[in-house]
């Protein structure tokens, strides 16, 4: 349920609804709009239809939210949720590209990557220090040694740090690396890992799991909205079916059902999405093209020498490619924009 209150409601008014809340052991989440503030209840649904809400000064009204997932619904908070990352905005009307190894390899491959992608156009720098792979005898990652060249990496360029967190007991740890929080496919719907980061107020990025469906997607990020972080973004990266020609089967279907039902910004993966350097750039232009708000791809000097996931690594010069694509793509969609806008049709 949530509680729209009236134009110019004063915080008084709004501080008395948040106490009738609390007083029934619920638990209040505030978004304030520009003209308007909207107030989730979450809770044992019995509790919230008992609670005597509407006749509060201020209430403008009360709505009852049909789908599970409260907080990342878009009835919640009907503004496109922006998130502040070091000096760049995610969410904006700019894609946001984040780049680098699927995993750190060592301290010179991390930071030659770094240099290269950020001259080439990256806003972040992605890299594994931990990596949860299908084989026990494959690379793990380098741990907190790999942390420790991306933390430097991120000094030299300044180009925030992406990486993914696979268990509760090293957060505390990472958290001193790590700008963005990357949960994994295999681990959406770890809940005491989506739990924990949720307490932190530091960004996540949910990428969707490999079976799943849009709505367990969202019910993942509510798990990590419902802890206090606002700051989630999802990242939609192939789903399993019964295609072989491709490691995953990249659902772009995803990005505008998504951005309808969620506030929450949408990213793209093509390199997981297909799995095949080839295909990387014509995917992650049909992403934008849909709507995708940011694009996370893999890019690594030598792919053939890389220790995990060579096949769907761009060179250099390919990633190049896909920043020029994206802006051409960008700029397309602007002038039919504009021209839509204007009759110009």
């Amino acid at each position: 349920m949530i509680i729209v209150m009236k134009e110019g409601a004063t915080s008084e008014q709004i501080n008395q609804v948040v106490e009738a809340i609390e007083s029934r052991g619920l638990s209040p989440h505030i978004s304030k709009g520009a003209e308007i503030t909207i107030i989730g209840i979450i809770g044992p649904k019995n509790q919230i239809l008992e609670l005597p809400i509407e006749g509060l000064p201020g209430v403008e009204k009360v709505v009852s939210v049909s789908n599970p997932f409260k907080l990342a619904s878009r009835a919640f908070h009907p503004q496109d949720t922006l998130i502040q990352i070091g000096g760049h905005v995610v969410g904006g009307l700019q894609p946001t590209i984040i780049a680098g190894p699927c995993s750190v390899e060592s301290k010179d491959q991390i930071l030659d990557i770094a240099r290269q992608v950020k001259a080439l156009g990256a806003h972040m720098l992605r890299g594994g220090a931990y990596k949860p792979r299908t084989s026990p005898y494959a690379f793990q990652g380098l741990g907190e040694e790999g942390l420790k060249y991306l933390a430097l990496a991120r000094e030299d360029t300044g180009l925030p740090v992406v990486t993914e967190i696979m268990e509760v007991g090293v957060l505390p740890m990472m958290d001193e690396y790590v700008d963005v929080f990357q949960i994994g496919a295999r681990n959406m719907q770890n809940y005491p890992l989506l739990k924990a980061v949720g307490r932190t107020q530091k960004p996540v990025l949910l990428k969707r799991g490999m079976s799943a469906t849009i709505e367990e997607w969202l019910m993942a990020a509510e798990y990590i909205l419902a802890e206090g972080n606002p700051n989630v973004i999802l990242c939609e990266r192939g789903i399993r079916t019964f295609e072989t020609y491709t490691r995953n089967t990249l659902d772009l279907n995803a990005v505008p059902v998504v951005q309808h039902l969620s506030h929450l910004p949408v990213f793209v993966d093509p390199s997981h999405g297909v799995g095949h350097w080839r295909y990387i750039i014509s995917m992650a232009r049909a992403g934008i093209a849909a709507g995708a708000q940011g694009l996370i791809v893999e890019v690594h000097p030598h792919p053939e020498r890389a220790l995990s996931d060579g096949e769907q690594s761009l060179t250099f010069e390919n990633f190049a490619q896909l920043v020029h694509s994206v802006e051409q793509i960008v700029q397309a969609l602007g002038t039919a924009g504009e021209a839509l806008a204007t009759g110009q049709h």
